[in-house]
């Protein structure tokens, strides 16, 4: 794997193996408009060149999930933002990734019992991005599995997943996924 040091061999091998994970059995409605993406932080990570993500996201094609690109450190600049925000708050919580915000996956995170934060753009302070005040304003009495935005004019609503690694965040997604499935 190129000129990667062992905790970034580590982190794209766990990425590209999550990634497979979704591919597999991630209901295919839970992904966007604007696609899905799944980003894995250094221990240390500061910047989002520090977070590896899949490049050109995760999209539905033909009814399947399907990832536009590899996995690379630097290729999301908005979940990245997220999964730095959430470290600030506990260093544990290197992992996110959206999904479409739809009543079926929210439903579903309230049966399940996630710990569930949401945040309404309308709130948001000027000048400071969405990623970064809805993430903090979420995680300010401690990091939740799941982040609400209902978005806004022009603003996809979503959920991000938020967890310790790749696994962890692929585990919640797949079992909102068979809940899903299920409720048809």
């Amino acid at each position: 794997m190129g000129d990667y040091n062992a905790e970034e061999v580590a982190i794209l091998s766990a990425l590209a193996s999550a990634v497979r994970a979704l591919t597999d059995s991630m209901d295919s409605r839970l992904i966007p408009d604007a696609g899905t993406n799944i980003a894995y932080a250094k221990q240390k990570a500061r910047m989002p060149s520090d977070v590896a993500a899949v490049q050109g996201r995760i999209v539905r094609l033909g009814g399947r999930v399907h990832p536009v690109g590899d996995v690379a450190f630097g290729a999301s600049d908005h979940v990245a933002r997220i999964v730095l925000s959430a470290m600030r708050h506990d260093p544990l919580v290197r992992c996110a990734a959206n999904i479409r915000n739809c009543v079926p996956a929210v439903q579903s995170l309230t049966d399940m019992f996630f710990e569930v934060g949401e945040f309404d753009r309308a709130r948001e302070p000027p000048g400071i991005t969405t990623m970064d005040w809805g993430t903090d304003f979420c995680c300010r009495d401690g990091v939740p599995d799941a982040i609400i935005d209902h978005g806004a004019v022009g603003k996809e609503a979503m959920i991000r997943i938020l967890g310790e690694d790749p696994e962890d965040v692929v585990k919640k997604i797949n079992n909102l996924s068979t809940r899903i499935k299920r409720a048809r």
